[in-house]
């Protein structure tokens, strides 16, 4: 199988959720939200810096309840936005 490139759009959208993923653990440890998701302290440091800007739906669930996020509000602070 051949994925697509990804969009520039695409791509501030990742940044933009690894923004919001950071901001939200605050002082807790990345191992220790990573251990709660139930995903590898490195997946979510590729998700964290935007070097993997499009995991998985529910690798994002599962790190919203860690997080105590909403998925609605993930939703809107990473919707797809025309980059020019």
């Amino acid at each position: 199988m051949v994925r697509n490139p990804l969009t520039p759009e695409e791509h501030e959208r990742g940044e933009r959720l690894g923004l919001l993923l950071r901001e939200a653990r605050g002082s807790r440890s990345m191992a220790e939200v990573a251990t709660g998701a139930g995903i590898s302290a490195e997946t979510l440091r590729k998700i964290e810096t935007g070097r993997a800007p499009t995991p998985a739906f529910f690798t994002v669930a599962a790190l919203a309840r860690v997080l105590g996020l909403s998925l609605d509000d993930i939703v809107g602070q990473c919707a797809l936005i025309a980059v020019a």
